[in-house]
């Protein structure tokens, strides 16, 4: 025999659950029949979103292939249009050693490049911080003209700077033009403003309490500098260390002026290699594309190499 307590609790928490389940159900259905129900932040159509992603990729990667197909083909086939080669020869990648000094070449962007991106990078995250951290007279002119050296072209200063190392070597007896330390100082004049803009821009994003916290200890600013700026500031280190590397690594304008041929760069022996023909009628498009690949190969690595230490930066460096 049921009580009356336990008859009303049964009849209380029935309906309860069976209310429960059906407004469940109910939002489940609705879910399930609402096809227009997307993702408020998604700025594109799913549809539309892959198609663009597929035609990026596409645009992309089309130009990468012909050049790889390019590579292991022959030059009169490339000549004549073929995108996927007819045979597959890997002699181009062994005969574009010893048409143009192309070893000689990566040593010399290796060197000056390298050297490049580590002194612009050190200097840069120096200065950054006096100009971040202190208040002094002609600090905001030194700001607005690490601004506006970024405006000026190349072409305007190649002259100039021509000239200027010209004088020094007739001065001094010193010779610059030619030399790989000479274009080393030509590239770190470009490449330490852009690098110095990037770190001040980083180092004014990193909260001051932590130096203040140092100060209180007892530290100097050149241990605040190296225990505590220097590992919180790695991501914009390693990002102006890789503009400046690219920098000296691309550049043509420069190294074509104020090389010769035993200091030339890498760019420069690919536009070299680029007037170079095969018994004076069809130029070696297969070497030259060979050469494409080869020199692209330390730059993908490098960036590929970085990328995890910048995300490994940005997590180290994060503050709660």
């Amino acid at each position: 025999m049921t009580t009356p307590s336990t008859s009303f609790s049964q009849t209380r928490t029935r309906p309860t659950a069976t209310l429960t389940e059906s407004i469940t159900a109910g939002d489940r259905g609705r879910r399930h029949k609402r096809p227009y129900d997307t993702d408020v932040t998604r700025l594109l159509p799913r549809w539309l979103l892959v198609t663009v992603i597929a035609v990026i990729i596409a645009f992309i990667a089309v130009p990468v292939l012909y050049i790889l197909f390019g590579s292991v083909n022959s030059d009169v086939a490339v000549a004549r249009g073929e995108y996927f080669p007819s045979e597959f020869t890997l002699s181009n990648y062994v005969n574009i050693w010893s048409t143009v000094a192309l070893g000689q070449g990566l040593v010399n962007s290796m060197l000056t490049a390298g050297a490049v991106a580590v002194a612009s990078a050190a200097l840069a995250v120096s200065t950054a911080y006096v100009l971040v951290r202190f208040r002094f007279l002609g600090r905001l002119t030194i700001l607005r003209g690490l601004l506006a050296l970024q405006s000026i072209p190349g072409t305007l200063l190649l002259l100039p700077v021509f000239v200027v190392f010209s004088n020094i070597a007739s001065a001094t007896g010193v010779q610059i033009i030619g030399t790989r330390w000479g274009l080393f100082v030509t590239y770190l004049t470009f490449a330490l403003p852009f690098s110095t803009w990037v770190m001040v821009t980083y180092l004014r994003g990193l909260p001051k309490e932590l130096e203040e916290a140092a100060r209180i200890d007892g530290a100097s600013s050149t241990k605040i500098l190296t225990k505590i700026v220097l590992p919180l500031s790695w991501p914009g280190i390693v990002v102006s260390a890789i503009f400046a590397f690219l920098l000296g690594w691309n550049d043509v304008l420069f190294s074509t002026i104020m090389t010769t041929p035993n200091t030339r760069t890498v760019a420069v022996v690919l536009q070299v290699l680029g007037t170079t023909q095969e018994g004076g009628a069809v130029p070696i498009y297969g070497q030259m594309m060979a050469a494409s690949i080869v020199c692209a190969v330390p730059v993908v690595a490098l960036y590929l190499i970085f990328q995890r230490y910048l995300v490994g930066g940005l997590t180290a460096g994060s503050v709660k």
